[in-house]
């Protein structure tokens, strides 16, 4: 089974470079986000036609998240925490990997910027929430998959010059022990599991030329709790969309899981 996480700033304005993608990677779920779209606007009778059946949960202009899966997704869920702003950005769902329940959690994390306001705040009372419910997650279900935009670059081997960020929202290091205590809850970040020492990103800023200078960062994760880790096969940061024409600033993040 293929799964992929992909920011897509927008899927009304990435939708050809969306079908192009699930056309040559096919992906049997893709969890999305930053979709900024309500759910009646959102194209899933596009997606209908394409083999994918879509779940969405939208908000106008900005946030939202959404699946989009060949088969279908049991029990979906928009209320896994409690956000005081009421936001868009996390959505549950339960398939089945081998013989193991498995609940997927697609997420978009607060960005904080800046720091000195009440963005930051939010940020980190949304990761506090989060954290809190994690913890009584898995103690319900050991299976569990949280991935999407993170908006947290976790180690300085992660972004291009970590001494640039040290004061972002993304570095700073309370919100990197967040990670952290995500993490020591019992799951593995994926990609550095696989890749100890390799520098790659998934995001690249629009500005000044930076996907041309590989000036980007790694915000996009997935955590897998370890009960499920001697099912994952690969992962992968596929380049190819982010150099398509109007892309993401963003590219995906895959899995193969059995």
């Amino acid at each position: 089974m293929k799964i992929v996480s992909w920011n897509v700033n927008s899927v009304r304005a990435r939708i050809e470079n969306i079908l192009q993608y699930i056309k040559n990677s096919k992906p049997d779920v893709l969890f999305l986000q930053e979709i900024k779209t309500q759910n009646e606007n959102f194209p899933s009778q596009t997606f209908t036609e394409n083999g994918y059946n879509s779940y969405v949960f939208g908000q106008k202009s900005y946030n939202g998240v959404a699946f989009l899966s060949k088969s279908k997704i049991e029990n979906i869920k928009t209320d896994f925490i409690k956000d005081k702003l009421q936001q868009s950005r996390v959505i549950t769902g339960e398939i089945l990997i081998g013989k193991k329940k498995t609940k997927l959690i697609n997420i978009y994390v607060p960005n904080g910027n800046p720091v000195d306001t009440e963005k930051y705040e939010y940020k980190k009372d949304w990761l506090t929430s989060f954290l809190k419910r994690i913890k009584k997650e898995i103690k319900i279900n050991p299976n569990l998959i949280i991935s999407g935009d993170f908006n947290i670059i976790p180690e300085e081997i992660d972004v291009y010059d970590y001494k640039r960020y040290e004061d972002d929202a993304l570095f700073r290091l309370e919100i990197r022990k967040k990670y952290r205590e995500l993490i020591n809850l019992g799951f593995s970040d994926l990609y550095r599991y696989f890749n100890k020492s390799k520098q790659e990103y998934t995001f690249w800023d629009y500005f000044a030329g930076s996907w041309q200078k590989n000036y980007g960062m790694r915000i996009d994760h997935f955590l897998v709790s370890n009960n499920l880790l001697s099912n994952i096969k690969t992962i992968n940061i596929n380049k190819e969309p982010r150099s398509k024409t109007k892309p993401s600033d963003h590219t995906p993040i895959e899995i193969e899981i059995t």
